[in-house]
């Protein structure tokens, strides 16, 4: 908190602060009894009538009222990483906006309007980097028209947590009504290390998921527009642990993509759980990677799934930024 020459603490931030990184301090509610400070960090969506909305690295967006702040000061736009490789938040946008491509797309201004007959929402959303050319209100109208056109919902993936990501947008669309329904993390790591463990002994790689990778996968009754998604991208790369009855004991996908390898649907088979399998998997997937010219990766995880988080922060793995999926109003649709 910002603390001033005779020791204390003053509010350092005004309306003009809107769409910076900020820290503040508020007054809890007196009637609990006592003083009682609450920290939010986060950036400024709006101050207006007297209350400040600030959107969290999370997501989240909290109120407060401007009569309870007791400090505030503008903070660093993004803190320093700690560890994984350096990258923007556009750099990884495209890139894993590529390793899952729609079967349709258009574009608004800078914004991707991607459709892939309602196969998740990575898919089947918006991706807006940039302007859409119009004003906000008109964009999101014609949004609505597009995805209304195709029989889907309209769906827009924004971003928190680092920068350039959206957090003013994320305010405007609540403002709107629009729901957030999903939220996870984006998580970037080295490969070198991932491969260097211990040989992934039986692990085989294929261009191609056959039927005996499809049969593992979660999604069940695959359509031709989830196959052209799960194939889609600049080099992708399939990985099956054959099981003891035929069925794969695990599976994985991975897609290089210049200095990138993305990694999505390891899934092991529940009886063959806490073997390794998943390490192997992705060990596997990360030296065919090495050998395209790939250094780095990324992967997507939801903040509810801890054996997963374990499992890729065991891997060096860590967050980079959160990315969350808003529904517009009325309206309901597709998985992840």
């Amino acid at each position: 908190m910002e603390i001033s020459a005779t020791g204390r603490l003053e509010v350092r931030i005004t309306a003009a602060d809107v769409g910076k990184r900020v820290s503040v301090r508020r007054l809890d509610d007196p009637a609990r009894g006592g003083e009682k400070f609450t920290d939010t960090v986060g950036v400024l969506a709006s101050w207006d009538d007297g209350v400040l909305l600030i959107t969290r690295k999370s997501g989240e967006t909290v109120r407060i009222a401007e009569s309870s702040l007791v400090a505030g000061k503008v903070v660093p736009s993004a803190p320093a990483r700690r560890r994984g490789p350096a990258a923007s938040y556009a750099e990884l946008a495209r890139v894993s906006a590529r390793a899952w491509p729609p079967v349709e797309s258009e574009r608004l201004g800078d914004w991707e309007l991607r459709a892939a007959a309602g196969f998740t929402r990575r898919a089947n959303s918006v991706l807006p980097l940039g302007d859409p050319g119009l004003p906000l209100d008109e964009a999101l109208s014609a949004v609505r028209r597009w995805y209304g056109e195709r029989g889907l919902p309209a769906y827009v993936q924004t971003a928190t947590g680092a920068e350039g990501t959206q957090e003013l947008l994320c305010a405007e669309l609540e403002r709107r009504g629009w729901a957030r329904e999903v939220s996870a993390e984006l998580w970037t790591g080295a490969l070198a290390p991932l491969a260097d463990r211990e040989e992934p002994a039986g692990v085989l790689l294929s261009r191609t998921a056959d039927e005996a990778w499809l049969g593992r996968y979660r999604r069940k009754g695959l359509s031709e527009a989830a196959l052209a998604v799960l194939g889609g991208g600049p080099s992708v790369w399939f990985a099956t642990v054959p099981g003891a009855d035929g069925a794969p004991a695990a599976i994985g996908r991975c897609v290089v993509d210049g200095r990138w390898a993305g990694f999505a649907a390891v899934e092991v088979d529940p009886a063959m759980r806490r073997r390794g399998l998943a390490s192997a998997v992705m060990a596997a997937l990360a030296g065919r990677a090495l050998e395209e010219g790939a250094s780095a990766g990324w992967l997507q995880v939801e903040s509810d799934n801890a054996g997963a988080r374990a499992l890729y922060a065991g891997s060096g793995f860590s967050a980079h930024h959160a990315y969350h999926h808003y529904r517009e109003p009325g309206n309901s649709g597709s998985d992840r």
